[in-house]
Parts: structure tokens; sequence; C-alpha cells
């Protein structure tokens, strides 16, 4: 690579570029070359894609970005994120030897992992970008509120061009577009090579068309200083125009094999024994192979000035064009994007950088001008601020009330809930904002959104109000507005759930986000859910109709595995309340919980790392149940947010325990009362959270294992008196899965019941009968009977 003088201050960028493409790759050779190895595996890291981004990161956070910015970097230039926070002192040496092994710096970008100041977590490609639209959206909520300031940073995504494949990108754009996206730039790394090979032709018009029609403003930089400077020589439109026209694959072919063969080929093809030649001969085979791959991605000066051109909030795209691998020995190759350089390779790309021996760490090898380097580091805006990780104060939570109702479904009971916060002046209530995939009055949200209008920065009136046509739904949009309606696009609901759950973070100012959705549905955004989570993002995630309650519906709206997505998720504590005076208490404790950022300390009751909060998932029913008429004290809150308490406590001769979680307690309920006729002691077990249940059980059992002897769980406690010889029948609608390790607290005798296959159209009724999760199977299972009886009907997979 030939280095280019370039006047202060880009020199200076320049410097930064050279210092973060020698670092980034070190890193890289040190972790996969150098240091030990027990697993004898590549250990990867991806050295070609920082160095097509190196430009581009350098002329955004050294020149561009104040710290009011934020921005989401693509997961293959995690290196060069590390590297840009080890050159400017945040990030010690040891973290970056230890790149991709334990304690060290994060394969991929990520705020809860990484120690240097990660804005969005990437990885799982395309969500990076979708999540900056997000958080533009929801800056503009806290703005309109006379609580939230006026935060008016740039959410920028700096991505590859092949996550443009990734379908929820183009989800997210058109959700922009219809909340007047502003304030967000995205930079495609255009370099035209993916994990598997070289992108289409023509790519860059299809990506332009679209992101236009999205009424974004499309900025292509394609041709680097060098390359301006050479087309304006006697030839030059000649070149540009080969430049134009060649190939992706061929471009990449002739980048790897260096300036012999770029004078080779371009003699070949536009020799013209006049200007043309004049123009390739008078440059080395190192100048023709730098003006060739100088393109607009890979000049630090034209990217600083692009950038700096842009003094509005308009969307922006910036599509960079790049050489992957730029500026080392595997640049254009196709197999770059997961290769490494050689030993040999990077030894002689060292003498080639000018790197001494010894000196690889060293944050300033080969800067001439170390004072005054060290001067302009110092003063680069985005950095003079320190850490950007903000916080807001504690809202506190008002008591929640259980709605009167003696028959609710739950769905029903968290609309009237959410419609009671609406009519308060609470904090709270203030800061929720509520989002929901295109069915907000279908989950039970109508009512809170009456009363707190939906979110626009501009007033818009309800037509059918003002032309005074009978409506429930009185949609006036409005900047104090607080529902965010959605298109059907769950993929988007949770990007915006983990856009949200952030703003404490991000913006300084605390909201409560609560999404709805279909609860079978969940699984069509789960990789965003898991994404939101990952980032620790704190949110409410309301899952309803759920299981086969949605009975006339048929399979496709019945969901079966949310169950164990609820257990199974990291960051998600996954509630399913049977009644509303449970839901109360759920709901109440989750907007406290959703606050909480201590430490990872057990609580010993329940051996839960509760201070240390996260996000809240409940999974809510349409069919009505009669609610218990009972007593709620401090005890019985314990119980519900534990994860369980007896609806019927067992006897010291008890013969079963029916274990329930959900919308099937009048099953069980029913089935105790039947087998209390010839049986002893049946004791009923209600399950609010199976998911806190296993999680505590489990961190109990580790927690002996190193010696705290005494140390049980919730779910222990509850079970530990019951007798040896008693059965215990699981019940859910859902998988059985879910409750089927019950049985192994205390080694009883376990028979689940739930919902395994697709289900179809009917009533309730005929559906749990169906499934054998009615009070007539329960019944059967404890007293040991099998296919035969009346009305038993076998289900076949």
């Amino acid at each position: 690579m030939t280095h280019v003088t370039i006047p202060h201050p880009a020199g200076h960028l320049k410097t930064v570029e050279q210092r973060l493409l020698w670092l980034s790759h070190w890193m890289i050779h040190n972790a996969n070359h150098l240091r030990d190895n027990p697993d004898g595996i590549k250990v990867g890291g991806h050295q070609a894609s920082s160095a097509s981004m190196v430009s581009i990161l350098t002329a955004l956070y050294f020149s561009t970005l104040r710290p009011g910015d934020r921005v989401a970097v693509k997961p293959h230039a995690s290196p060069l994120f590390h590297a840009m926070h080890y050159l400017m002192g945040n990030l010690d040496r040891d973290a970056m030897e230890r790149f991709r092994g334990y304690g060290g710096v994060q394969s991929y970008p990520s705020r809860t992992k990484d120690k240097d100041d990660v804005d969005f977590s990437t990885g799982s490609v395309g969500f990076g970008a979708a999540i900056t639209v997000f958080s533009s959206i929801v800056q503009d909520f806290i703005s309109a509120k006379p609580w939230g300031g006026k935060p008016e940073g740039r959410m920028i995504s700096l991505i590859g061009d092949a996550e443009l494949d990734e379908g929820n990108v183009y989800e997210a754009l058109q959700e922009g577009w219809k909340h007047g996206l502003r304030n967000c730039w995205w930079v495609v790394d255009y370099n035209r090579q993916s994990l598997d090979g070289i992108v289409q032709e023509g790519l860059w018009e299809r990506i332009e068309k679209i992101f236009e029609a999205f009424g974004w403003r499309v900025v292509k930089v394609k041709y680097g200083a060098l390359q301006r400077a050479a087309f304006n020589e006697p030839g030059g439109d000649r070149l540009k125009q080969w430049i134009d026209d060649c190939p992706n694959q061929l471009y990449s072919a002739l980048t790897y094999m260096g300036g012999a063969t770029w004078r080779a080929r371009l003699m070949d093809a536009l020799g013209d024994q006049g200007d043309v030649s004049k123009l390739i001969a008078s440059r080395s085979d190192d100048e023709l192979a730098a003006l060739m791959e100088g393109l607009g991605g890979n000049c630090v000066e034209t990217m600083a000035e692009t950038f700096a051109a842009i003094d509005d909030d308009m969307p922006t795209c910036f599509l960079a064009y790049t050489v992957k691998g730029w500026g080392t020995p595997i640049a254009g190759h196709k197999d770059n994007h997961g290769g490494l350089m050689t030993v040999a390779q990077m030894a002689e790309w060292q003498e080639h950088m000018g790197i001494p021996h010894g000196a690889e760490w060293d944050r300033f090898a080969g800067v001439e001008d170390e004072a005054g380097f060290r001067a302009f580091l110092d003063a680069v805006p985005f950095f003079a601020a320190g850490s950007r990780r903000y916080s807001d104060r504690r809202i506190e939570v008002p008591s929640i009330e259980t709605p009167g109702d003696r028959v609710i479904a739950s769905q029903l009971a968290f609309g009237k809930i959410m419609d009671a916060l609406g009519r308060s002046d609470s904090g709270l209530a203030e800061r929720i904002m509520t989002l929901s995939p295109d069915v907000t009055g279908t989950t039970s949200l109508g009512p809170w959104v009456n009363r707190r209008k939906l979110f626009a920065r501009r007033e818009l009136a309800d037509v059918f109000r003002a032309e005074r046509i009978p409506s429930t739904a009185k949609w006036d949009f409005l900047p104090e507005g607080q529902h965010v309606e959605l298109g059907i696009a769950e993929n988007n609901l949770f990007t915006a759930l983990g856009a949200a759950g952030l703003s404490h973070a991000l913006f300084g100012r605390r909201v409560f986000p609560i999404g709805t959705l279909y609860d079978p549905f969940v699984c069509r955004g789960l990789d965003a859910l898991i994404y939101a989570c990952y980032q620790d993002a704190r949110f409410m995630v309301v899952g309803t109709p759920s299981g086969v309650a949605l009975a006339p519906e048929g399979g496709a709206h019945q969901s079966i595995g949310t169950p164990l997505v609820g257990m199974s998720q990291d960051g998600l504590a996954a509630f399913e309340p049977a009644f509303a005076d449970e839901l109360a208490i759920i709901m109440e404790w989750a907007f406290d919980y959703m606050q909480r950022d201590g430490k990872a300390d057990l609580d010993e009751r329940t051996w839960l790392r509760d201070e240390t909060g996260g996000s809240v998932y409940l999974r809510l029913s349409t069919a009505p149940l009669e609610q218990p008429q009972r007593e709620v004290n401090e005890r019985f809150r314990e119980h519900v947010i534990a994860g369980a308490y007896w609806m019927r406590e067992p006897g010291p001769n008890c013969e079963a325990v029916i274990v329930y979680q959900g919308v099937v307690a009048p099953e069980a309920i029913r089935a105790a009362g039947i087998l209390g006729e010839c049986r002893r002691d049946i004791g009923v077990l209600a399950v609010t959270s199976a998911d806190r249940l296993n999680a505590g059980w489990t961190a109990a059992q580790r927690v002996r294992s190193r010696g705290v002897k005494d140390a049980a769980s919730h779910i222990e406690r509850l079970l530990q008196d019951l007798p040896a010889h008693c059965r215990i029948v699981t019940v859910i609608d859902g998988h059985p899965a879910t409750l089927a390790w019950v049985g192994s607290v205390h080694g009883h005798r376990t028979i689940p019941l739930g919902v395994e296959h697709f289900g179809q159209t009917g009533t309730i009724a005929d559906l749990r009968r169906h499934f054998e999760i009615d009070a007539q199977a329960i019944v059967d299972r404890v007293n040991g009977l099998t296919a035969g009886r009346p009305g038993y009907i076998r289900v076949v997979s």
C-alpha cells in the first residue's frame, strides 16, 4: 500500500487509519497464531472485513461524530472498534490480547460484555441497522415530551453490503418511512464480497432505488482522492469508464494480484500509445495499485468530506465503495472473509507498515509526530465527553389494583390495568410507551390508547371522529401521544422494544416500553427478541391470545412452544398468570424490575439474581375465568413473584399433586375436586412462572455444590413435605416440557400433560379434550388409566 501525504488535519486522520489497520490486524493475528490455543481450532477475527471499513470508521469517529451520536458497528468490524478504544486509552492491552478469548473483547461489539463504550450490540446481521431506525423514533418520542429534554443525536449504522440481504432491514425501512424518520445514517461498506463469494452485479442500483423509495437520500461514494485527481488528467475519463464497467469479480481478482497485473490488464484494455498509456505508465506498480484500490470508502479524506457535507436531519444512506482486505496482502481474494494472513504474510506486512519488532502493541508505533498526534486525539469531540452511558432516576411505581370483575380473562385484565394507568397522573404512566404490530385493539390496548393517544411528530386528526362516524377507537396522532403503532412485523416490534428499552442509557431518559402481539408470533420475531435481550434492554412484552384457548382460529394461531422460549431466554423473566390478582402483582413488580441495575447477588429466598433487573414476558389468554376470592397478603405476593403458590395445599398423606400454569387453572381445580372424593389430601400448585421456578432450582443446586448445604429454592420448599409415593401431574396450555422437570426436584413420579402438536378449530372444551389437558384427562392420569375411556381421543402425530 502506498502512503499518501495529506495536509493537516487530514494527515492525522490518515495516521489514525493506519494505526487502527495495524492494531486490529495484529490483535487477530495474535489470537490465531501467537496465543496458546488448547482447542486447536481457528479463532478467527475477520481481518479483511475490518480493513474494508477502516477509512469509514476513522473518518466517522475522529472527524464527524459528536457525543450525542450513537453507532451500531458492523459485526465483522469489531476488531477495528476495539483497536480504536485501545488507541484512545479506553481499553487495556490485556483485553486486546485476549480477543475472542475468556475475559477478552468480544467477537462482535457487545454493550453488555465488552469493556469499551459500545452503543448497540451487533452480531445477528441486519439488526444493527434496524435498531438505529427505532432509536431515532424513540429519540423523537422523548424529545416531544415535557420530561424528555431535547436529545438530537444521529443514529448511525455501519453495515456490510451483505447485511442488506436480511429481510428485517426492509421491514425497518418501511416503518421508518411511516414515522417520518430523521437523524439516521446508514453507511454501507460496499466491498461487494460476502462469506461465500462476490455479490451480484448492479446491486448498488437496487439499493439506491429502495432507499429513495422510502424517502432516504443516497450518497454514492465511489472514487477516492487519488482517483478523482487521475480522472482530471488527460485520458482520465476513459479510466473512469473502465472502472465503472469492470465486473465485481474481476476488480477483486485484479486487486489481489497487485500492481503489475493491474498494469498489464489496463494497458491491454485501454492502452492507446497516448494519454491513457501515459497516465498508466507515469505510476509505479505500487502507485498504480494504490490508485485502482483507492475507492471512495477507502479514502479517509473523501469519507470525512462526504460526512461533513451533510448538515440536515434527512435519513441518509452512504454507499461507500471499498476493497475487502484493503491495504493488506489478502485484499480482493474471494476467500478472504474468514481468511487470515499467514505468519509469513504478516511478517512482510509488518515491515511494510513500519512497525518495529517488539513494538507491535505500542499504540503510537511508527508515528513521527507523536506529540502532535496525541494532541489531535485529545481534542476529538466524540471522545472528549468521556463515557456516554447515561442513566435516569428511578420512577416510583404506584400500587396496581386488581380489576374487580367476577369473571375475566387475563388479557382483558391487562387491558383494564393499562386503562387505569392511563387515567392516572403518575410519573410511571407518563413514561410508558406502548407498541403493537397492528393488533392494538385485539390485544386490549384500545382503552389505554384512547386516553393517551398515538405518537406522531406532527398532529393528525382522526377523520372518523371528525366526520362523526361511531368508533370505539379514538385515533388521534399527537407529539404527546404515547402509543407507537407499527405495521404487521414482529421483528420491528422487538427491535423497537430493544431501542426503547435502552432509552435511559442512550438518552438519559427512562421510558417503560410495553409491546403486545399475538403469542403465536413471538417466534416470528424471536431473533429480534433475543437481540433486544442481549442488549440488556428493559421492556415488557405481552403475548396474547395464547395456546389452544384461541380455539376457533385453528393451529396457525395457537402457540405451543412459547413457554419454553420464556424459560430459555436470558434477560427475560417469563410469567403466565391465570388470574387478575396475580397479573396485577406481577405488573407492579415488573415496572420496578425493569429499572433495576444492581449486582448479580443471589436472593437467598429464591436464589434468583433479581437485583440485576431485566425484561418481562407475560403470556396471557382470552379465555374468561372465574376469579378466586382471596386475601392478597405479602406472603401471597412473594410466592406469585417467586413463581408458584399452593392453590390447594396438600395434606400429610397426599397421593397426588396437580401442578398447572396459566389458563388451564379451572381444569386443574375441577380435577382436584373429583379426585378429592376418592383420594387423600390432593394438592393443587398454581405456577405463575415456570421460568423463575426452574432458574431458582438450578441456581440453588449450583450453590449447594459450592458448600452452602442449606440452600433451597422456592420450588424445593413448596414440595419438600410431599410423601415419596405422591404422584405429580403437570398441565399447561403449551408444551408439556415446560413443567415436566418438576418431579425431578424431589424425585416424584411425574406425568406431564400439554400440547405437542398443531391444533385445529373447535371450542375450548373440544381442544382441551383432544389434547388431554382437561379435568377428566388429569383424573385419569392420576388414576393410572389409559386410552379406552368414553370420549377418549387419541392424538396421532
